[in-house]
């Protein structure tokens, strides 16, 4: 779909959203071949599966299905006589296509996320002592534990008795303490780049969840079918006897719509699986025995194809680009939507699923860079910060500590991100 017609479906969404009969145009949209069977089938099951929801995952997926998408979807409007939206639609097409300026693209807004806060005497040592770290906070050679000093045994003792606090902490006394299941997509059947280096991260963290007491299974090149089926096996399994659960996605991504965790990742046939279905595989209902327990997920992925090229600060450093280095995007270039971007009307609150915690490689709608000798920067990073920082941080305290890392490298910029519903600290098992 090119760009002025999805635009104008962006634009028009609130309307589509609060008009569009859905049950008349199944069989309709079947018979035009604008949807297949399952993606029918999907768009019916999204959200609440009322009508609105449907209507828009309907709308919002109709920009993935190619040029011809918008006429035939006003044909399919006129034949189920909802004349009054495939009047909208067709004259809005032809006044943009007579005057480009009139459906122009949407503004991203700039989301800007500031260094982390240090109180008042922090700021006062950092300024005395310009050259020491402060404990606690990032820098950008991720420091071993070593070279940032402890605050003493008490510090020590009081952080070994938060660890057991079963009210303040999860408990992994497990051995194994959990699965982990890392799908590793390199080779793409169906136009999309092939992920060199890929293999290099997947060997990096099958390596460090081991050492952090995880049974490791991994699961390369799969379809998207057989990616949701090695899922639903891994949420099926009796999972009583232990303690925590990862999940671990390495292949291209794009935008998806969604009610709760952005995003889709791709199998090796071009299909692509939302993360929300990926996620919520894991639920109370879906497994019983993962019920109170952190259930984790790590998507290196993109989650659209916007380059951030960043902007100027006071000093940067390129060190982390190694010389002769090329990374690659894990976006999807060879697809005619860039991605989707969610009105006003398609925003619901956000459910809290508990014991939940979604790691991203990038923000939303933004590529993730990848080297093909050294892999992808955030999995690279995530492993030097885990090896050096798991004995003693948090989990959301690692990945602050990524994401600052991963900031810093590149010409090109790339911040990952995480949604967390975590009800308290995870320390992993060292």
């Amino acid at each position: 779909m090119d760009d002025a017609d999805r635009q104008l479906l962006r634009r028009c969404r609130v309307r589509l959203v609060s008009e569009l009969q859905v049950a008349p145009l199944w069989d309709v949209l079947l018979s035009r071949e604008l949807f297949t069977p399952g993606m029918i089938e999907d768009i019916q099951q999204a959200g609440s599966g009322s009508r609105p929801d449907q209507a828009r995952q309907l709308v919002i997926d109709l920009e993935t299905r190619g040029r011809q998408a918008l006429p035939l979807f006003i044909s399919c409007l006129e034949d189920t006589g909802q004349t009054s939206l495939a009047s909208l639609l067709r004259t809005s097409s032809q006044a943009a296509k007579q005057d480009p300026k009139a459906v122009r693209p949407l503004d991203p807004i700039p989301v800007v996320l500031g260094p982390v806060d240090l109180k008042r005497e922090e700021l006062r040592m950092a300024k005395q002592y310009p050259s020491k770290p402060i404990p606690g906070k990032l820098t950008s050679e991720v420091p071993r534990p070593e070279d940032i000093g402890s605050g003493g045994v008490s510090d020590v003792r009081a952080q070994r008795e938060l660890r057991r606090n079963a009210d303040v902490a999860y408990v992994l006394n497990a051995d194994p303490c959990g699965y982990c299941l890392i799908i590793n997509n390199m080779n793409f059947s169906s136009g999309l780049s092939t992920r060199s280096g890929s293999n290099v991260d997947c060997e990096k963290l099958t390596h460090r969840f081991r050492l952090l007491h995880f049974s490791v299974e991994v699961k390369c090149n799969l379809t998207s079918k057989q990616m949701v089926q090695a899922l639903m096996e891994l949420a099926r399994r009796d999972h009583g006897a232990l303690d925590c659960c990862v999940v671990v996605i390495l292949s291209h991504g794009c935008e998806a719509s969604h009610r709760q965790f952005p995003g889709a990742i791709y199998g090796t046939d071009g299909c692509p699986v939302p993360v929300e279905k990926i996620v919520n595989t894991f639920n109370g209902t879906s497994c019983p025995s993962l019920g109170g327990k952190p259930k984790l997920f790590f998507i290196q992925a993109c989650g659209g194809e916007q380059k951030d090229p960043g902007f100027e600060v006071a000093s940067t450093s390129s060190k982390d680009r190694a010389p002769g280095s090329n990374p690659e995007p894990d976006a999807a270039p060879f697809q005619d939507n860039p991605g989707n971007c969610d009105q006003p009307d398609a925003i619901s609150s956000l459910p809290t699923p508990s014991d939940i915690f979604v790691s991203y490689s990038t923000f939303p709608g933004f590529v993730s860079w990848r080297d093909p000798n050294s892999g992808s920067w955030y999995i690279e990073t995530l492993d030097r910060v885990f090896e050096q920082w798991a004995h003693s941080d948090d989990l959301q305290s690692l990945l602050l500590r990524v994401a600052h890392a991963v900031s810093e490298k590149g010409i090109y910029k790339q911040i990952p991100g995480c949604f967390n519903f975590l009800r308290k600290k995870l320390f992993f098992k060292t």
